[in-house]
């Protein structure tokens, strides 16, 4: 009896002491080599809108397909597309043909105005004639008049197709086809066939395809989200760690990263960055005075900061956008908690198995 109370308080004291070994470690461990389960993938997922309206004629992809840049995604209803730019053809047309009138009309404008300059030149020396012959009081004073009256006329008639020749001239460019008029029709049959392109939508990137919801019929609406787009070359493992985890993150930090997916495999990936700021502490300016958070807890909840990694590799086929992961990071200047770091993700990974 006394052995078997000596070899329990033995067990009591070795428990006890693996006790306060495992949690030293996971304390000091939470500094440099600190663990999360809170881990996932992310991506950029754009919602594909279509920029015109219209019934759709064909949907080229199926749901979770996996697509290549500049694929077809969906096409749309051309007809009025088509019909548009044969209108803006037509109108550029017409533009060209505006421009060669107003050339004729610049080259009319500068006969007149050559014309009127000689009878203007005409009219000046009449003038002056008279005036000298009129100051002998050789002609009479209407005579003199009538001259100056003559003389007003050819300068305003002159004045006049001058400035015609130039009005004409501001519509038109240094060479024909700068005209104000064509370079609007032109802008028109752009848009015309800008719109006319739009109706055939292609992949923006290389990625998947996930929650097709397209029918042949189905009615687009401009700007209006018709797909859900995952690009497959931005997907990152972001993990959420306790702040005072992340204090000692450098540009010397790495982590290994473990999937729930594929359990006992551990991936190497390297520090990007850590967030700023969390939503939590955001302010909207409102006009409200600040609602100040209340705990009657003693001891909070620790608060998490994001930390985002990449990797050299590309993410796994097998993963999605939200997978679950679990990261440890380390220094890598430190031999011995890289160490500790691998046992702990290896360790992890293995758990993988049964949950």
């Amino acid at each position: 009896m006394p052995h078997t109370q000596s070899t329990f308080r033995r067990w009591m004291r070795s428990l006890i002491l693996l006790f306060i070994i495992i949690m030293a470690y996971i304390i000091v461990a939470d500094r440099y080599a600190p663990l999360t389960t809170e881990s996932r993938v992310y991506g950029y997922v754009v919602q594909v809108a279509p920029e015109v309206s219209g019934p759709i004629t064909e949907v080229a992809i199926r749901n979770n397909q996996a697509v290549e840049k500049g694929q077809l995604l969906f096409s749309i209803n051309n007809s009025k597309y088509i019909l548009a730019v044969n209108k803006a053809k037509v109108a550029l047309q017409q533009a060209y043909e505006q421009e060669t009138s107003l050339y004729a009309q610049v080259e009319a404008a500068i006969a007149n105005t050559a014309s009127s300059k000689a009878s203007y030149i005409n009219a000046a020396a009449e003038y002056q004639r008279i005036s000298k012959l009129a100051k002998k009081q050789l002609v009479s004073v209407s005579m003199q008049d009538s001259a100056y009256a003559k003389y007003q006329a050819a300068r305003s008639t002159l004045h006049a197709y001058q400035q015609q020749t130039l009005a004409i001239k501001a519509k038109l460019g240094e060479v024909s086809g700068d005209s104000s008029l064509v370079m609007a029709a032109k802008n028109n049959l752009a848009q015309a066939e800008l719109s006319l392109s739009h109706t055939h939508i292609f992949a923006p990137n290389k990625g998947v395809i996930t929650n097709l919801q397209l029918e042949v019929g189905a009615m687009a609406t401009a700007n209006q989200p018709m797909l859900t787009f995952i690009s497959s070359d931005s997907l990152w493992v972001a993990a959420d760690f306790r702040e005072k985890a992340t204090t000692l993150i450098s540009k010397t930090s790495a982590a290994y990263v473990t999937y729930d997916a594929l359990p006992g495999q551990v991936f190497d990936f390297t520090v990007a960055s850590r967030d700023f700021g969390v939503a939590s502490a955001q302010q909207t300016a409102s006009g409200q005075l600040t609602a100040v958070e209340v705990s009657n807890r003693w001891v909070r909840d620790a608060q998490r900061i994001r930390v985002n990694l990449t990797s050299e590799q590309a993410i796994p086929p097998q993963l999605f956008v939200g997978s679950r992961a679990t990261v440890v990071l380390y220094p890598v200047d430190n031999v011995w908690w890289q160490t500790l770091a691998s046992i702990q993700i290896k360790l992890a990974g293995l758990l993988h198995y049964i949950y």
